[in-house]
């Protein structure tokens, strides 16, 4: 395609050469230095196995899962694509992406965390968008799961169809500052029946109002109470 291509470690490693393997902003320092040193238009970023994708813009700034996937819901929306104006996102996506999508007059389901929930619910609404801000985006209509090269591509179709380079794309959100904190647990009650716990989270809820939220769920594969506080400043 004519397209000038930098690898950055592109040999096959299952120990990662010592680095994080998860493709979070904070772990990609190569890929942005790659970027901005050869004046590169973007860069992307696979976990190990090439079902999620993060992508990095010209300026060396991340651009999650949340942002892409309004980046390609708003897109397919202009052409006239988007079944039933409707995208399927989960709990823990960023708030500000909601509140892109209210502003672009796209409707959302929120699913359980996990790409097999965020399917779920696109076949049962009619969906063919979703995805998480981890970099699963799951485009219906050409595959049932999460491939991080599909979505390399669809992001490059925006990019030159709008003739927009991605870091103006990505203004498309404002991301809200979010605050996880992991807590072991031995037991897994229903959180909401342990009055200190739901008094806290109310109050919380109270003192941010509509420009924050708490969530507060355990994981499903862990022994864990995963704790996340969200609002418009740090």
């Amino acid at each position: 395609f004519g397209h000038e291509l930098h690898l950055v470690h592109g040999e096959p490693d299952p120990f990662f050469s010592g680095r994080p393997s998860e493709p979070k902003p904070k772990n990609l320092s190569k890929l942005k230095k790659a970027i901005i040193d050869n004046g590169l238009d973007f860069g992307v970023a696979f976990d190990g196995d090439g079902d999620r994708l993060i992508a990095v813009d010209q300026k060396g700034n991340g651009i999650t899962g949340d942002r892409i996937l309004a980046i390609c819901a708003n897109y397919m929306k202009k052409k006239g694509i988007l079944k039933n104006n409707l995208a399927v996102t989960t709990v823990m996506s960023n708030l500000g992406f909601k509140l892109a999508l209210k502003e672009l007059g796209i409707g959302y389901i929120e699913a359980d965390v996990g790409d097999r929930y965020v399917l779920q619910e696109m076949q049962n609404s009619g969906a063919v968008i979703g995805g998480e801000d981890s970099g699963h985006v799951i485009f219906l209509e050409h595959h049932t799961t999460g491939d991080g090269i599909l979505t390399a591509l669809k992001l490059i179709e925006v990019m030159k169809a709008e003739s927009k380079p991605l870091s103006e794309l990505g203004k498309i959100m404002s991301v809200f500052p979010q605050k996880l904190m992991n807590v072991e647990v031995k037991e897994k009650p229903d959180i909401l029946t342990i009055p200190a716990i739901k008094a806290e989270i109310e109050a919380v809820e109270t003192h941010l109002g509509e420009k924050g939220r708490v969530l507060v769920r355990y994981s499903g594969t862990q022994p864990m109470c995963r704790v996340m506080v969200e609002g418009p400043t740090e």
